[in-house]
């Protein structure tokens, strides 16, 4: 579904009442939270996509990780999944399945979560998910809704994977170029949830299918400021801007500008194949963080010592303008 067809979707919706219910969709948030006690809230989500690559395993993995990835935004650990399937069974063997649900057996178990069990149906196009289960501290949620004006924004992973995706399927894509990005996409946002809860973080979310346009919308709109991006500081994957340049595109990027272009202003006219780049639909993408502008540095560096090396400083925050929600310097 668009980014526009969710959104009217979810504002059709009834509100829901109950007060332990910390985060609903009101906010278009990547999880919702529900307190079960004063120290312990349950974050729960759901998430399904179709094979990027053809490796069931890497797929599988892909799968999980991003699906995981929704509650380490809201600042808590996962601990129970159920896996959703959909599989085409007369068409591929019982292998391809046992491969997908292998590699995400990998990363739930680096999660430190455990899988119990799923639900699968027949398809004719194979698609594989989970359901999540995780803890949090109902004092310690993170929302995209609290970003404050003075913060800076930082982000853990590159972005471009949505292109890369169509151009290796098109053998266009370098094999050291999409290796990196495989490297980037089956990676959890574990330890850079770690980090960032060494630090004052006002807001979280990870960038998936909307592109990082669209889940910064998001942040800007729940937050009600206006964030501001410096397009030459995002870090991306090799070759990404290039193969929109050869002409590759994805099937979700018409969308995600046709929901954001209304609230952007552009303080210089990049070409036009480079302003695709921050609406191209992420993966497993990485957190995008809002956080005081004085721990912005200690944070990004504390993220790389952890290993998560994309991390980078791109922007900053900002009181809503009146008019436009988002910024391109």
């Amino acid at each position: 579904m668009s980014p526009v067809g969710l959104n009217a979707l979810l504002a059709g919706l009834p509100g829901a009442a109950d007060p332990d219910l910390l985060v609903g969709f009101a906010t278009r948030d990547d999880a919702a939270v529900y307190r079960v006690s004063e120290r312990r809230a349950l974050v729960l989500t759901a998430d399904i996509i179709t094979p990027p690559v053809d490796d069931p395993r890497v797929f599988g993995r892909i799968a999980a990780a991003n699906a995981l990835s929704d509650v380490y935004a809201m600042g808590g650990e996962p601990r129970v999944c159920l896996d959703l399937v959909c599989f085409p069974t007369r068409k591929l063997g019982p292998e391809v399945l046992d491969g997908i649900v292998a590699g995400a057996l990998e990363a739930i178990g680096e999660a430190g979560a455990v899988l119990a069990g799923g639900h699968s149906i027949e398809d004719e196009e194979p698609k594989f998910g989970l359901a999540v289960v995780g803890f949090v501290d109902p004092e310690a949620v993170w929302t995209n809704a609290g970003a404050r004006p003075g913060d800076a924004l930082v982000l853990t992973k590159p972005i471009g994977s949505g292109v890369l995706f169509n151009a290796n399927l098109r053998r266009k894509v370098s094999p050291a170029a999409f290796a990196e990005c495989l490297a980037g996409v089956t990676a959890l946002n574990r330890a850079a949830a770690g980090v960032l809860r060494g630090f004052e973080v006002h807001a979280v979310t990870d960038v998936t299918g909307f592109g990082l346009a669209g889940h910064a919308l998001q942040m800007a709109e729940a937050s009600d400021v206006t964030l501001t991006f410096e397009l030459d500081a995002l870090p991306l994957y090799p070759e990404a801007i290039a193969m929109y340049e050869r002409g590759v595109t994805t099937g979700a990027n018409a969308g995600n500008r046709q929901r954001v272009e209304p609230h952007v202003r552009w303080a210089r006219q990049p070409p036009p194949r480079r302003r695709e780049i921050w609406l191209d639909p992420q993966t497993s993408g990485g957190l995008l963080a809002a956080l005081p502008a004085a721990e912005a540095d200690a944070a990004v560096a504390a993220l790389r010592a952890a290993g998560v090396a994309a991390a980078t400083r791109i922007g900053s925050v900002a009181e809503h303008d009146g008019r436009h929600r988002l910024v391109l310097g």
